[in-house]
Order: structure tokens, then sequence, then C-alpha cells
């Protein structure tokens, strides 16, 4: 493998470590309007116009995919969007470092592993001599997010000076621990679904497209799937909370641009992801997806450090450091295979 397929899928790791800055400038949207914005242009303007521009006759060539293609890219979409509202239905019960290190995990590694289980003999044959080195680098980088969540836990612990916030009792924890592996395993389902989205990709080759740019077709259906479930969650808010004004808060011009902005560089993650993950080859499927989660834990964790979040929590923070270094080992082990 070059190097250059590698470094796309680093450089999609700052924008994912990046976007989630923008949910820090809600006010004053509620949620579920600034959310309906943000998938509007994550989920569907910005792939569109993206695709469009680098893929030759885009409507023909995502129309003329099968049914079952299209259906399928669509499901795990979907399964994704509920991964999604998942995570946020577990953050109240065992707190968000926990959540996000849980949902992190998981994801990451089934991200990685169910592509690798699809694979047909051809393929996998073609991965064996680096499969230990995949499986080995799976299960580091499983380890080195374990770590920065438990400094992340800490963290919080030592900040506020309890336990970590739940709702009181045990039952309640367990639960939140379950939503969370669920949400890590729905959530993976994103990379499933562009990795059995190929044949779209294969369309756009065949119209023009170059290699890597074939992947923006990808995920123009996937994501359909992902921004049904997300627009209709945002929606049901708005209707059961009775939030439609929130679009007319006035002085809310900062908030929406945060959207926006939040927005680009979701998908720019995303769509320099499915780049470097196209030009990898069926590896790219199962590597690229815990390597582009993995660093973006650490981009993350720089944002959360220049933004004082760390402070007073010296212990936690070099706990956290271990658990950066261990990834990075991770990203080695995965790019060598």
């Amino acid at each position: 493998m070059e190097f250059f397929p590698l470094l796309l899928v680093i450089f999609a790791s700052i924008f994912q470590g990046s976007f989630g800055l923008g949910m820090k400038f809600m006010a004053p949207l509620k949620w579920e309007a600034w959310w309906l914005v943000h998938s509007i242009f994550a989920m569907i303007l910005i792939p569109t116009a993206w695709a469009y521009f680098v893929t030759p006759d885009l409507f023909n060539v995502v129309t003329g995919a099968s049914s079952d293609v299209i259906l399928t890219a669509m499901a795990f979409g979907a399964l994704w969007g509920i991964g999604g509202i998942m995570f946020g239905k577990s953050v109240p019960y065992i707190g968000i470092s926990l959540t996000y290190g849980i949902v992190m995990g998981v994801c990451s590694a089934a991200g990685g592993l169910i592509p690798l289980f699809f694979a047909n003999e051809a393929e996998f044959e073609k991965m064996a001599p680096g499969l230990p080195f995949i499986l080995g680098g799976v299960a580091i980088m499983l380890i080195g997010v374990g770590i920065t969540a438990y400094a992340g836990v800490q963290k919080d612990k030592l900040q506020a000076g309890t336990e970590i916030e739940t709702t009181g009792d045990k039952v309640n924890l367990k639960t939140g621990l379950i939503i969370a592996i669920l949400s890590g395993l729905l959530s993976a389902f994103l990379a499933v679904g562009f990795a059995e989205g190929k044949a779209i990709g294969e369309l756009a080759k065949n119209a023009g497209a170059i290699p890597r740019n074939t992947s923006l077709a990808i995920w123009v259906v996937v994501l359909w799937g992902g921004f049904a479930i997300n627009a209709f969650y945002a929606i049901f808010l708005l209707f059961k909370n009775n939030t439609w004004s929130s679009f007319k808060t006035p002085n809310a011009g900062k908030a929406y641009a945060w959207s926006i902005g939040a927005a680009l560089l979701w998908f720019g993650a995303l769509g320099i992801y499915g780049q470097g993950a196209t030009l990898m080859g069926k590896i790219g499927d199962v590597i690229a997806w815990p390597i582009m989660l993995g660093l973006s834990l650490i981009v993350g964790n720089i944002w959360s450090y220049m933004n004082k979040e760390w402070e007073g929590a010296k212990k936690p923070f070099n706990i956290m450091l271990l658990g950066v270094l261990i990834i990075i080992i991770a990203v080695i082990v995965m790019g060598y295979s």
C-alpha cells in the first residue's frame, strides 16, 4: 500500500476529531433545530454537491445501481443513524467520557472487523498475509481507546469531586453500558454500508470518475438512510417539545454558522476517508475505519486540552497520553498490514 491513501485517512481524522467543536455553540437554538439544519447539510447537500462535481452523470450512476445495493447501503446508513441517537440516550446514565470511550472502541473494532467477515474467499486470501497485523492492530486500538476513556472518566471524577454522573443506581448504570455498546455496534454500520455500496462506486468509475472519487457516489446513497433517521428524530422532538419557534430565535446566526461548519467538517472527514479507503483496496474497508476513529480521538483530546478541559487533572492527563501512544502504535501496526 502506498503512503498517500493512509495520509488521506490521517487527514480525515483531523476533520472527524474537530467537527464536535460546533456542538459547543448550539445556543440559542434548541438541539433539535440545530441538528436538523446540521443533518440537511452534512448528509444531503454537501455530499450530493461534492459527488455531483466529481462524478459524471451522478443521477444515472446512483439510479443505475441495483435496488438491492441501494437498499442495503441505505439500511446500513439508517442503522448508523439509530446508533447515533442511542449515544445520546446513554450519556445520562454513565456520563459523556465513558459513553464516548465505549462507543468509539466498539465502533472502531466492529467497523473494521465486520467488512473482514463479509469478504469473499479471493479477497480474504489477498489480505491473509496482513491478517495478524490487522487483528493485532484492532486489539491494540481497543486497549488505547479504553485507556483514553478511563482517563476521561477519572478527569470527570476529579474535576467534579464525585463519582460518574448517573441516574443513581446500578440498574441504570447497567442499562447505560448496554445502550452504549449497542450504539457503538450500530454506529459501525456506516463503514459497513460504504463497503457494501462498492457496486455504486464501480458505476461511477465506468462513468468517468477517477478511482478515489468513486467513493463520493457511495456516500450519497448510504447517507440517505442516515438522514432519514436523524431528520425523523429531530422533527419528532420539534413536535414533542413544541420548539419550531427556535428557528426564529434572535441572534442565532452564530449557531447556524457552526451547524453548517460542523457539517462541512463531518462530511469532509467521511469524504476524505472514503477516498483513502478506496485507494487501499479491500483492505481499506478493514483498516481505514479504526485508524480514522482512533486518530480522531487523539485530535478531540487535543482540542479539549486547548480548551483547558484537562486543567487540574494531571494524573488523568498522563493516563490519556499513554492511551494516545498506544493508539499511535495501533495505527502503525494496521498501516503496516
